[in-house]
């Protein structure tokens, strides 16, 4: 028996960003949220702050990062803010409960008091005051959408998505930055370019991503078991509200979906089910990588008891629905 149903909507496109296949409405505009990072990091890296403060490729990926606040992420952030000659106290983002289970259970446990570098968009934070002092702009308020900061994001995701600047929707995300409302298949298709660009910024972000899968997300968590089972051929990055984009490397073929009603425990299974559905067609020998236990654990979850009692699943029903022929056929005429 169906105890709840969310509805959910995608878009699959090609490396020439055309749309591949789809479920229920490619075209929805919604917030982007954390699944943007890629896109917010780029300045950093393409305007040469990155290099005049050092930041190493696990700290780039740690400016793309929804991180679990594990410690190795919280030093990474701290040593960051080090770099950039800046504080905590700099950061316009707050703490918040971690995304690990295991590591909000330890907090609240031991009563631990958190502070902004915690935050799992610590990373981007830090990113944007590196950039900000390297292009001599106000650090306070960095944050804000008529920062220039703001603004010199707005027009690379303007520029990835195929967007105008005046068609994208702009609000306030958790963390307190810009984020910016889309079309799911404007999102896929800026994937699917981030996967294939030679541009040395953006190769430099997607390889540093894909080097640091752990720094990415954490433990256990989606995006990292899933660029881990498979390495330089995934980036997957998850947004808050059930958003999820990814990119299939050697294919171009960039994804983005959204649970309609936010669900989170959502999100995952179903892009593991958008994976497992591509591959065969597209990657086939990815199939197996899709297919490992680290990657089974985000497709069917189980819903326990306070008793640890199996009470029942979430999973994925439905399929994709391919806009073209998946492959070539050659027909030879008859003889007359």
């Amino acid at each position: 028996m169906a105890e709840s149903v969310h509805r959910i909507s995608v878009a699959v496109v090609d490396s020439a960003g055309q749309l591949i296949a789809r479920s229920g409405d490619p075209g929805l505009r919604t917030f982007w949220r954390s699944a943007a990072k890629p896109f917010q990091a780029l300045p950093v890296v393409a305007d040469g702050a990155a290099d005049r403060f050092g930041l190493t490729d696990a700290e780039v990926a740690l400016a793309c990062a929804s991180h679990s606040s594990e410690p190795g992420h919280v030093s990474l952030a701290e040593e960051m803010l080090r770099k950039v000659g800046v504080t905590e106290a700099d950061l316009a983002c707050g703490p918040h409960v971690p995304l690990s289970p295991v590591i909000a259970a330890t907090v609240m446990r031991e009563g631990i008091q958190m502070s902004p570098a915690w935050s799992n968009c610590s990373g981007k934070h830090a990113a944007m005051l590196a950039i900000s002092l390297h292009r001599g702009w106000p650090t306070h308020g960095y944050e804000r959408l008529e920062h220039p900061l703001q603004q010199r994001i707005l027009s690379e995701v303007s520029r990835w998505t195929g967007e105008s600047v005046e068609s994208i929707g702009l609000g306030v995300d958790g963390c307190t930055a810009a984020s910016f409302a889309l079309p799911l298949v404007a999102m896929a298709r800026a994937y699917a370019r981030f996967g294939r660009s030679a541009e040395p910024a953006m190769v430099r972000i997607r390889n540093a991503m894909m080097a640091h899968p752990w720094l990415v997300a954490g433990t256990a968590r989606s995006c990292t078991d899933l660029m881990a089972a498979a390495p330089g051929r995934l980036v997957a990055k998850l947004g808050a509200d059930g958003i999820y984009s990814a990119v299939l490397i050697r294919s171009g073929i960039g994804m983005a979906l959204k649970v309609e009603d936010g669900d989170m425990r959502a999100s995952p299974a179903t892009l593991v089910s958008i994976l497992r559905d591509l591959a065969p067609r597209y990657e086939p020998d990815l199939v197996d990588a899709f297919a490992t236990p680290a990657v089974d654990r985000h497709a069917r979850l189980a819903i326990h008891s306070t008793r640890g009692q199996v009470t029942g699943y979430l999973q994925v029903v439905g399929a994709l629905q391919y806009e073209t022929p998946v492959g070539v056929r050659t027909v030879m005429a008859e003889a007359r």
